[in-house]
């Protein structure tokens, strides 16, 4: 990859090909191989606001709506007590390379799904990539999916209904090419509810625009301190044109994005009210 042809509108590589695959192969082979983290960073945070929510809410069963799902892959983590590295070998291995995608399904079954779940929640997709959440609703992943564009529609009568009862809503990189729209969609759908968030943003994009909505509607967000590796730039020219981001937003990347990685910063947020009842969350930049 040394085109900058390849790079999407803000200056990172487009990888929309291993979203839109019948199977999650072509993601984990390519996303291996930039050292794709975050979801495993990400996985001890979410636990935790997951357990804290169940306690102040008094709610055994939350609804886990996860913006950007692709293939499941936050709702395999900690549903099922996997790990990126096992997933990696899991899709990478020679012996999937073999299988056609109804063999690949059922030895995910056996594999990954058929144990008990270590968390007893509920995950619905929300992704623009129809092929992605039919796979992670076939393999056992997740419970439910949306296959729609909040940027630009809103919920159909349908997705109205599969969103009303959300209790928490995650991302793990999708904010900046998701903005505002969509989550104060997600939130108006839950009517009176009023979803705890944690999103994950690189840190080229502003989440201001996001924090300001969710303040109107009565919203407490707060940054957790420290910067979470998310993958390797793919391309000299990528971390060209995210530095010129950064340098734009007024983002010092001296000491961070120069050793060569992406990084994003995790946000926070819940009704004000509840404010206290969020957890403390502590820091980790190492690669699990």
């Amino acid at each position: 990859m040394n085109d900058t042809s390849q790079l999407d509108n803000t200056g990172k590589v487009s990888l929309e090909h291993i979203y839109t695959a019948p199977d999650p192969r072509d993601y984990f082979i390519t996303l291996q191989r930039l050292g794709y983290c975050i979801p495993q960073l990400a996985l001890p945070h979410f636990a935790r606001l997951i357990d804290t929510y169940r306690r102040a809410r008094r709610v055994s069963t939350p609804t886990i709506v996860d913006i950007g799902s692709s293939y499941g892959i936050n709702a395999a983590l900690i549903r099922y007590g996997t790990n990126m590295n096992r997933l990696y070998k899991h899709y990478g291995c020679q012996s999937a390379g073999a299988l056609c995608r109804d063999a690949l399904i059922k030895r995910d079954r056996m594999c990954l799904t058929a144990h008990s779940s270590k968390d007893d929640s509920r995950w619905v997709g929300l992704d623009r990539s129809a092929p992605a959440l039919a796979y992670a609703i076939d393999a056992g992943l997740l419970d439910d999916a949306i296959n729609a564009d909040f940027e630009h529609d809103q919920p159909s009568a349908e997705q109205l209904a599969q969103l009303e009862n959300t209790d928490i809503v995650l991302s793990t990189g999708c904010v900046g090419y998701v903005t505002e729209k969509t989550i104060t969609r997600i939130i108006d759908a839950s009517g009176d509810k009023r979803p705890w968030m944690a999103h994950f943003v690189l840190r080229m994009f502003s989440f201001k625009a996001v924090a300001d909505a969710l303040a109107v509607r009565g919203y407490e967000t707060r940054k957790v301190a420290g910067v979470f590796r998310q993958r390797r730039f793919a391309v000299p020219q990528e971390q060209a044109r995210v530095f010129a981001a950064l340098a734009d937003a007024g983002v010092d990347y001296r000491g961070v994005e120069d050793d060569g990685w992406l990084y994003a910063e995790l946000y926070i947020s819940t009704p004000a009210n509840e404010s206290r009842s969020m957890p403390t969350q502590e820091n980790s930049n190492a690669e699990a």
